[in-house]
């Protein structure tokens, strides 16, 4: 019983493959209260000046200030939960959840900077250019210092251990980082419009630049949308992953699969089921360690099922994807 024991404890293995990033939750909270902070001028300024470019940037800074303190909030979760016997496969995929809100969030933004923007273009009001400039230039400040801030830990997160594992894509931290940079560049078309419109008249200049910074920030929301919905639907990986996977465990032609699924669990870790069958009366751990040079695969499961009757050369199809 003492041997059965040792042996159970030994195949035993943490389910903790959430990537945790300490100093990106840090930096977040940073930028969280400085975006805060700067939206309350930029809203006030606007509505005083009369500048829709600087009411369309404070406007869209208060929704990211939102995004940024439910990304702050996602990492705490991550943290706090990492260890949590309810999630399956840990909380890596919180992050990625939170990142796809954060898109949807992006693409509110660029809607609500278009009909603003086409309200202005159909009743131009006057607008206190002084005021605005100085305003809009304070804000684009605080835009790129905070970019600066999250772009310094953009991609490095930590393992289970709390040791660097390796360079990572955080779309959490990555989310956070398209608002700010989507403020950056509203602000920076924000000051070129009202530069335009004072200079030489150009009222039009100042809509017209909130409804491209709209599109800008479309394109980015379609994208970050697009990557994290797909691995939230376990879709992102292409067959080729599963491929190699099943080569590996071919290798030496005395085994065959018979299903395969690859997908990922957290930022970069993947699982994998496989099904095979063998003649040789191998054991799963065989396999496992056939698959040592995947270094991605953080939870395997083999199903192994003895076939006297097969020979070393047969593959039998799979038409599952991973």
């Amino acid at each position: 019983m003492q041997r059965h024991g040792m042996a159970v404890n030994e195949l035993r293995h943490s389910h903790e493959f959430s990537a945790l990033n300490r100093e990106g939750e840090r930096r977040t909270a940073w930028v969280m209260w400085l975006t805060i902070a700067t939206m309350v001028l930029e809203i006030a300024a606007g509505w005083i000046t009369g500048s829709m470019a600087l009411l369309a940037d404070g406007w869209h800074m208060g929704t990211h200030a939102t995004a940024l303190g439910i990304a702050w909030a996602s990492f705490a979760f991550t943290r706090r939960h990492a260890r949590d016997p309810r999630f399956t496969f840990g909380t890596g995929k919180v992050g990625i959840l939170t990142a796809f809100g954060s898109a949807i969030v992006l693409g509110l933004v660029a809607v609500m900077m278009f009909w603003e923007s086409g309200q202005r273009l159909l009743t131009p009001t006057p607008i206190r250019f002084d005021e605005a400039l100085l305003v809009a230039l304070i804000g684009l400040a605080v835009n790129l210092a905070s970019a600066w801030l999250l772009r310094g830990n953009h991609g490095h997160t930590h393992g289970p251990t709390g040791h660097a594992d390796h360079m990572r894509h955080d779309h959490n931290l990555r989310a956070a980082y398209f608002h700010v940079l989507a403020d950056a560049v509203t602000s920076v078309l924000a000051i070129a419009a009202l530069l335009a419109a004072r200079q030489w008249g150009w009222m039009w200049a100042d809509p017209l630049m909130g409804i491209l910074g709209g599109a800008i920030i479309l394109r980015w929301a379609w994208s970050l949308a697009r990557e994290t919905g797909q691995i939230l639907t376990d879709s992102d990986l292409a067959p080729a992953e599963a491929d190699a996977v099943r080569r590996a465990i071919e290798s030496d032609g005395d085994s065959a699969v018979t299903d395969v699924h690859v997908w990922r669990v957290g930022a970069a870790e993947k699982a994998a089921i496989i099904s095979l069958v063998t003649g040789q009366g191998r054991t799963p751990a065989d396999y496992r360690a056939r698959l040592r040079s995947f270094s991605d695969l953080r939870h395997i499961s083999i199903e192994v099922n003895p076939c006297a009757a097969c020979t070393t050369k047969t593959t039998a199809p799979n038409p599952a994807r991973p």
